[in-house]
């Protein structure tokens, strides 16, 4: 009972941790002044490059983004298009920050930049550095962030510039292109329910000899044909896409990604992405239709793990195998199907839940459709096992 309840304590720790990870904000400095600083202190090529201006005095202020605010680099000012020069009034406990995207093309040249602002009869004086993107890297852009931010970009020129036209697109493209490892990971699960009596018998019988169990394990999986690691090489396989679709959407206005546009699709005006979809603003996370999709998302979710576990009857004295007090040598870390299976069935609806709701609306519409496309896939490899 303990063992279960820590596991249960384990679980929603993990999911407080990684819902953290999809948040984590920089924290306000709390300062009774003024405060001109980079957002970031370090970036790679193409920079994005952004100053916070907070205003915590009792007092209005005005400044000019290129008269009174110089960024250096090698001791000379840069120059701004003169479209970003302008007068800013930041009104008593006010703040702004000056995004700099649109002039990415100054920001090429790796080494240190330096900010300097004098306002008020005071300095203001701050750096980063903007260095190449490693080896690594470069090869995760190329590979991967280039080819789907240029996909992305294609179908919303093909669609109109509407988000939840290329969203729906893109979602499909990447089931399809991951049908085959899905269709395998769920054929090996069902088999893998389907043999669980004999791996019982096999746990029962070499519960004492951990190396024997094991082997007699690959034995047996082997024969049927059998691969429990299916479910883990998937998620391998999925995460780098998943974390490059975030980014690249998270993104996507950001005037730098030019740097990555092939030619054909560098006429694209960025700012005329429609992120409209019926009364949802996709780019946005609140509103009740956005708290609707969340629930309607971990439903899909729920069912699909319901199908995923249909014909399966959770044997209940099937569970982690304790150490005998007197057997130094058996040490046992098999897991509790039951619980795995407790954790897939409730837990995982949960966790969709809360990743949609925290997150933009448009994470929701993709995981909708992504959940209900494995759905149907997922009746299907029912279907044909069943025969």
């Amino acid at each position: 009972m303990m063992k279960k309840f820590l596991d249960i304590l384990l679980i929603v720790l993990l999911t407080v941790l990684v819902v953290n990870f999809f948040n984590t904000e920089k924290e306000d400095k709390p300062n009774n002044s003024l405060l001109f600083e980079f957002a970031d202190n370090s970036y790679t090529i193409p920079a994005s490059v952004k100053v916070k201006v907070d205003n915590n005095t009792d007092k209005s202020i005005t400044f000019n983004t290129c008269n009174d605010v110089k960024i250096k680099y090698s001791g000379q000012d840069l120059v701004f298009n003169p479209s970003f020069c302008k007068d800013i009034t930041l009104t008593t406990l006010s703040g702004t920050v000056l995004d700099y995207s649109s002039q990415y093309d100054k920001f090429y040249s790796i080494w240190k930049y330096n900010l300097s602002v004098n306002i008020e009869w005071k300095e203001f004086i701050d750096q980063l550095e903007i260095d190449n993107k490693g080896t690594i890297k470069k090869i995760f852009v190329w590979v991967f962030y280039a080819p789907i931010y240029n996909l992305m970009i294609f179908l919303l020129d093909m669609f109109w510039s509407d988000f939840w036209y290329a969203i729906i697109a893109i979602t499909m493209i990447i089931r399809i292109i991951l049908l085959y490892p899905q269709h395998k990971m769920m054929v090996s699960q069902k088999k893998l329910q389907a043999i669980q009596p004999k791996i019982k018998e096999i746990q029962k019988e070499y519960k004492w000899n951990q190396q024997m169990l094991w082997q007699k394990l690959m034995e047996l999986y082997k024969k049927e044909n059998v691969n429990p690691m299916w479910s883990c090489g998937f998620l391998l396989i999925q995460m780098p896409i998943l974390l490059v679709i975030y980014n690249i959407i998270l993104w996507i206005r950001d005037p730098s990604n030019i740097y990555y546009v092939y030619s054909f699709l560098s006429n694209f005006d960025l700012n005329s992405i429609n992120f409209h979809f019926l009364w949802l603003d996709l780019s946005s996370s609140w509103g009740i239709w956005w708290a609707v999709l969340a629930l309607s998302v971990a439903l899909i979710q729920y069912l699909q793990v319901k199908l995923s576990l249909a014909g399966k009857e959770i044997d209940k004295k099937w569970v982690v195998l304790e150490k005998k007090k007197w057997e130094d040598s058996y040490s046992q870390f098999m897991p509790d199907p039951e619980m795995m299976n407790k954790f897939m069935l409730y837990w995982m609806p949960i966790m969709v839940w809360i990743f949609t709701y925290t997150l933009f609306a448009w994470v929701g519409l993709y995981w909708w459709i992504s959940t209900l496309f494995m759905l149907f896939q997922q009746l299907i490899v029912n279907k044909k096992l069943q025969k």
